[in-house]
């Protein structure tokens, strides 16, 4: 069970891949929202179980029903990748119920010592990746991810090549934007960053992102660029998902949209703000070298924030010491 938010479920399926691979006589269902099964289709051996938040499966009632729904399945264990209070009280009722449950470890006491501005603990904590791992050995399951296996690039249907073109270019996907404004690289360095690397006309670059707003922004940030297409408000879900795995590089801020990237094997660019990589949210099967972070010599309380929804007065200018040169450089470095 993991229900939210889109990169924390994205993060269950590199390990979810390594399970069905190593035990191929087990069968998984996954609890989540409904708009996460795409997540997950490709993958043999898992079902998929869509939580009704609005209607069937809404308060104590409605978990109540959830259990029932998933008793009804005859699982022999529960997992709890999430650890919230609706799957603690699923957990709850199948320990009860007597079957086997372990539970993510959130590590709070890591990522205060990880966080906090004075007596700051500054180093690598156990990976989300790993966390899970742990979940399931707990259950007597032992998963190793020291071989992954990526899904093979998803053909593009009609509708897409309509937008894309063939594939005759470098593909680039840029994802400016992520929940909290801390983790968002300033747009007038981003607008750099469009500018050098739209120059190369060997590179096509297509921009994500969702919502009015955000459609408005990247219009301006794609005007009068040939070869960068704004994608925005012009995909399904699905179709998203089919774009990202044919990129040969993708440059994110540390968001949903890093993590769905590197579940598909796409080679990454991250960028770094109020968060940084040693809290265990780097993207899978990626190198730490691409995780371009914020100046800790000029912003020593970095990180400020687990998830980017803290701030610190001062703070506000902390990604502009990641200059665009260094962004490019590094896609460039990528793509060889």
């Amino acid at each position: 069970m993991r229900l939210s938010a889109m990169g924390d479920v994205a993060m269950t399926v590199p390990v979810l891949r390594a399970f069905v691979n190593q035990y191929p006589e087990v069968k998984i269902t996954v609890v989540s929202r409904p708009f996460f099964k795409p997540f997950f289709d490709s993958i043999p051996n898992i079902s998929f179980f869509a939580f009704d938040e609005k209607k069937r499966h809404k308060g104590i009632l409605g978990l109540l029903r959830l259990f029932q729904d998933l008793k009804g399945l005859h699982s022999d264990a529960f997992a709890d990748l999430h650890n919230v209070l609706r799957s603690k009280i699923i957990r709850s009722l199948f320990a009860l119920s007597g079957k086997k449950v372990a539970s993510v470890d959130k590590g709070r006491a890591g990522n205060k010592a990880l966080t906090q501005s004075e007596n700051k603990v500054f180093k690598q904590l156990p990976t989300m990746f790993e966390k899970h791992c742990n979940v399931f050995k707990e259950l007597g399951f032992t998963v190793d991810l020291s071989h992954p296996v990526f899904p093979k690039k998803q053909a593009l249907d009609i509708e897409i090549t309509k937008l894309t073109g063939e594939k005759n270019l470098k593909w680039i996907g840029i994802a400016p934007f992520a929940q909290y404004d801390s983790k968002i690289y300033p747009l007038d360095l981003m607008q750099e960053v469009i500018n050098q690397l739209s120059e190369n006309q060997e590179y096509k670059i297509f921009l994500f992102g969702g919502g009015k707003k955000e459609i408005e922004l990247l219009n301006t940030l794609s005007s009068n660029k040939e070869n960068v297409i704004n994608m925005a408000g012009q995909l399904k879900f699905q179709q998203e998902l089919q774009l990202i795995s044919n990129l040969d590089v993708m440059l994110s801020m540390d968001s949903g949209n890093a993590q769905i990237a590197a579940m598909l094997g796409v080679k990454l660019v991250t960028l770094w703000g109020s968060t940084h990589p040693y809290a265990g949210f780097l993207s899978f099967n990626q190198p730490i070298e691409n995780a371009l972070v914020s100046d800790r010599n000029q912003f020593p309380k970095l990180p400020t924030s687990v998830y980017g929804n803290k701030k610190i007065e001062g703070y506000e200018d902390a990604m502009r010491t990641i200059v665009p040169e260094s962004i490019v450089e590094k896609i460039k470095t990528s793509l060889k």
